[in-house]
């Protein structure tokens, strides 16, 4: 069962030209289109199935600064406040609250690091609160249950994971811009080392701008143009129960689980750690650069099947621009939830959060999440043709900081001076191995 999700009409016609062109209706590429039709651009949104269909609509839907590596930190602060301006400037309600988010520990390392995080976040600016026992008693009190600490984020939130990227999609026509839906991007077209074109299924837009925000397809599209990405995914399930009768902290996190309120009440239940990793050909391909990420997490990851590899996302083959392309043959990545991982989920849930009761279950899905060796993006246009940016690998934080990403993205588009850093996300660092030598690819 796919995640809940709204759907939006696509606008009539393709364009024959446009001033940029994004590849992939995310939350990347859609915040990125509306930065760039911000500032006058006439911009095609390309999807080769619905806007928010794969990990856009299937996360947690937090927002978060807390416990953000250090490099993404500036990029979450400044996502907050653009939650509050997008929906401000299309005049629509993109379920982002600054609700909180509340962390709850027994284990005293984990404490210790979410302190030392704090410690350094506080020197940044970042309203972190370190909880003792009493207050995370008090706090976590629909529980039951004592706890040695916790954190709380007063600032942090959570936005609609079924509505928030729709919605911002849907304001780029009356900006000018166009969203096409079930229309993929075969291809870039080149000329003189130069992006001319993006091929579709449906015809050639001629632009000088590409965005590849295409989340766990881009890997294997940008291999066409000769570029080496190394990527990964994660394949996770979730689910969401009908509205409990007692109320529960807007987005709770411990070890045993993870509760987000939804926007009509209900809640998403997830789990870390148990992600699945399916075997795929580039995820063997690049299996050395990650290495040393699954040492670190070998014990939150489990081997996963078949379904990765034949889903076509992670393949390394080539296509021709005249004839169907693997994102043809598979418009949406909806993979069956693991059914132990649900009743797992279920399970936990309605023993650490007993207002739950027997709160039916609403949907459960699965998604895979786009992921780097380093945990962090790729968002880079020195990789490729003049004109083309990536923007991929969020590491399942896109949803969070979607809309600092799309605005940085769009500066680096245009050429202005950006507002954020941005050198720790170039794709270089993933490209060299320990001797400092690029990979071949």
């Amino acid at each position: 069962m796919p995640a809940p999700l709204m759907t939006i009409p696509s606008s009539p016609a393709l364009p024959t030209e446009a001033d940029a062109v994004v590849i992939g209706g995310g939350v990347i590429g859609t915040c990125t289109a509306h930065f760039l039709a911000r500032r006058g651009l006439k911009v095609a949104l390309i999807e080769k199935g619905r806007i928010a269909g794969e990990q856009s609509s299937r996360n947690w839907g937090w927002c978060r600064q807390q416990n953000r590596d250090a490099r993404e930190l500036s990029m979450a602060t400044r996502s907050l406040d653009l939650w509050e301006t997008i929906a401000r400037d299309l005049d629509v309600d993109l379920g982002f609250r600054r609700c909180g988010l509340l962390y709850l520990s027994d284990d005293e390392a984990e404490l210790e690091g979410w302190a030392s995080w704090g410690r350094f976040a506080r020197g940044e600016g970042i309203d972190t609160r370190m909880l003792n026992a009493a207050e995370a008693a008090q706090r976590g009190a629909a529980t039951g249950k004592p706890w040695k600490g916790g954190v709380w984020s007063p600032t942090d939130g959570t936005a609609d994971t079924s509505r928030a990227v729709p919605l911002i999609a849907a304001g780029l026509a009356a900006q000018g811009s166009s969203v096409h839906q079930f229309c993929a991007a075969r291809g870039v077209e080149t000329a003189g080392g130069r992006v001319t074109g993006v091929v579709t299924e449906h015809g050639t837009i001629r632009t000088s701008r590409v965005v590849m925000a295409g989340g766990v397809w881009a890997s294997t599209f940008v291999k066409q143009l000769g570029i080496g990405f190394p990527q990964t995914a994660a394949r996770s399930s979730l689910l969401s129960v009908l509205p409990p009768d007692s109320r529960l902290p807007a987005a709770l996190h411990t070890s045993r689980v993870t509760a987000t309120r939804r926007a009509d009440g209900a809640y998403t239940l997830a789990v870390s750690g148990l992600a699945k990793l399916d075997p795929t050909p580039q995820g063997l391909r690049y299996a050395r650069q990650f290495l040393p990420m699954f040492a670190r997490r070998w014990q939150l990851l489990s081997l996963g099947d078949l379904r990765g590899w034949l889903a076509g996302h992670e393949g390394r083959q080539s296509w021709r621009l005249d004839r169907p392309t693997p994102m043809e043959r598979n418009r949406v990545l909806d993979p069956l939830p693991d059914a132990a991982v649900i009743e797992t989920i279920v399970h936990r849930a309605r023993q650490l959060l007993p207002a739950l009761g027997t709160s039916p279950v609403q949907a459960s899905w699965g998604g895979y999440i786009d992921s780097t060796p380093d945990g962090v993006p790729v968002i880079d246009g020195t990789v490729g043709p003049e004109g083309f940016m990536l923007a991929s690998g969020f590491s399942g934080h896109g949803f969070g900081i979607g809309p600092g990403a799309g605005q940085l993205i769009a500066e680096l588009v245009c050429g202005d001076p950006p507002s954020l850093p941005h050198t720790q996300y170039a794709l270089s660092r993933l490209t060299r191995n320990a001797r400092g030598k690029v990979a071949e690819f």
